[in-house]
C-alpha cells in the first residue's frame, strides 16, 4: 500500500510540474516574455547578459511610439529565414533561449526611430544630429561619444514598416545595415514581438525601461 501511495504521490508531483510548465509557456507566448541581451548594441541602456521583460500585450491596445525599445523577429530583414542548424542543435538552442541562457540568432532589440510616413535623415556637417520630418532631435540615450550615425541616410518609412536603430550606434546591426537591399532595412510592424518594459536580471540592474515621450515633439514638422 505504501508503494502505491508513493507512486500516486510522484504522479501528482509530475502532473503539477507539467501543468506549471504549460502555464508558464502560455504566459510567455501570449502575455509577457523574457529576452536575453546577447550583444552591446543597446548600451548603455542594456548590457550583454541582461534579461529584459517583454510585454506581448502592449501593442494590442496601444500604438508603437517613437522612442520605444522593442523586441522583434528579424527573419526576412536583419536575419536569414533559416538558421541552417541541424534539428537537434536548433532544438537545444531554442531550449537555452527559452531558459534565458542565450540570445537568439533571429530576435533583436532596438529603438523605434521612424514610424510609417516619417522621413528620417542623418547627418551633415551643418546638422550632425539625426532629423525626423525635418526636425533635428537630441538623443540622450545614444552611447557616449558615439555619433548619431557614421553612415548617411535619407529614408521615408512606408506603411506597415519601422526604422529601428540600436543605442550603441557603432556596435549595432540595425535598419542602416540593409540600405540598398530589398526592404531597405525597414522592419515590418507585424514582426514586433513586444515592448521591452523592464530589466529583470541581474538584480543589481533591475529597473523599469522608461518609455520616452518623443512623438509630439518629433512630429511638429510633419
Amino acid at each position: 500500500m505504501r508503494r502505491r501511495s508513493t507512486i500516486v504521490g510522484w504522479r501528482f508531483v509530475l502532473c503539477a510540474l507539467a501543468a506549471a510548465v504549460v502555464l508558464v509557456a502560455l504566459v510567455r507566448a501570449f502575455v509577457v516574455d523574457v529576452y536575453y541581451i546577447p550583444s552591446e548594441s543597446m548600451q548603455p541602456l542594456l548590457e550583454p547578459g541582461d534579461r529584459v521583460v517583454v510585454s506581448r500585450t502592449e501593442y494590442r491596445s496601444g500604438e508603437i511610439q517613437r522612442g520605444d525599445v522593442v523586441v522583434f523577429d528579424g527573419r526576412g530583414s536583419l536575419a536569414p529565414l533559416n538558421s541552417g542548424d541541424a534539428a537537434p542543435v536548433a532544438a537545444a538552442k531554442s531550449l537555452a533561449r527559452w531558459a534565458g541562457l542565450m540570445g537568439s540568432d533571429t530576435v533583436y532589440v532596438k529603438r523605434v526611430i521612424g514610424l510609417p510616413g516619417d522621413r528620417i535623415t542623418c547627418c551633415t556637417a551643418q546638422e550632425p544630429r539625426l532629423s525626423v520630418n525635418g526636425t533635428p532631435v537630441d538623443e540622450p540615450y545614444v552611447y557616449p561619444l558615439d555619433a548619431p550615425s557614421e553612415q548617411n541616410f535619407d529614408v521615408i518609412v512606408p506603411e506597415g514598416r519601422l526604422w529601428l536603430l540600436g543605442d550603441h550606434r557603432s556596435q549595432s546591426a540595425d535598419s542602416r545595415s540593409l540600405l540598398g537591399a530589398p526592404g531597405g532595412g525597414l522592419i515590418s510592424q507585424e514582426r514586433v514581438i513586444g515592448r521591452a518594459t523592464a530589466i529583470l536580471w541581474p538584480l543589481e540592474r533591475s529597473s523599469d525601461i522608461e518609455r520616452l515621450e518623443l512623438g509630439a515633439e518629433w512630429n511638429t514638422a510633419k
